[in-house]
């Protein structure tokens, strides 16, 4: 159950994305005379499953930390070395020596029994946070963000398609964060409104 009591603003919030390189939903539209239906100048072959890189990301009331792209399938492991190499930095960065409160989903990596005890050694406490939130969290904003910023990018290869994830996440401002984490009574007084249905947030 999430604590809508909080102070907002010591919560470090993350999440995970997929980005994919694509040429949009319905393709691009070919051209050409008649009697030309297989001419190779006029076809263009599709991707039936396009290159994609998951990312995962941190945010607070003061900005952004630097993105991890994860190269494996999220076990408990893998997600303590993220916790240990890109969260820890982020908090450093983002909080200096002031406490702070970690938030994440309930992902199997992020319940698991192991991960609390690195919690716990690491002395790091963690939100309490409901298993089916309607999309409380704001950094799913901050994706968004980004997504929209790059509908018009055109990478080529998942290297250039991290290339371009990395510069529109540069992008985003502490104002910004700040604009999201200071709207989390109202978003979540929505929910609470709406008994869980979708909102505007």
């Amino acid at each position: 159950m999430v604590n809508y009591e909080i102070n907002w603003s010591k919560v470090m919030f993350s999440d995970e994305s997929k980005f994919c390189i694509s040429v949009g939903n319905q393709g691009p539209r070919v051209w050409r005379k008649r009697g030309e239906p297989q001419n190779p100048r006029c076809m263009r072959s599709s991707v039936k499953f396009p290159q994609s890189v998951m990312v995962w990301g941190a945010m607070s009331s003061a900005g952004v930390g630097p993105l991890c792209f994860l190269r494996s399938k999220v076990n408990a492991a893998v997600y303590q070395e993220v916790l240990e190499h890109f969260m820890l930095p982020a908090a450093d960065e983002l909080y200096g020596d002031a406490d702070f409160i970690f938030q994440q989903d309930l992902a199997p990596a992020h319940s698991a029994k192991a991960t609390s005890t690195w919690f716990k050694d690491h002395g790091i406490p963690v939100l309490d946070w409901s298993a089916n939130s309607p999309d409380l969290n704001p950094i799913e904003n901050l994706w968004g963000i980004v997504k929209r910023k790059m509908q018009y990018a055109t990478p080529n290869n998942s290297e250039e398609l991290k290339a371009t994830i990395r510069a529109t996440w540069a992008l985003i401002t502490p104002e910004q964060c700040h604009r999201l984490i200071d709207s989390m009574p109202r978003h979540i007084a929505a929910v609470i409104q709406v008994k869980g249905a979708p909102t505007k947030y």
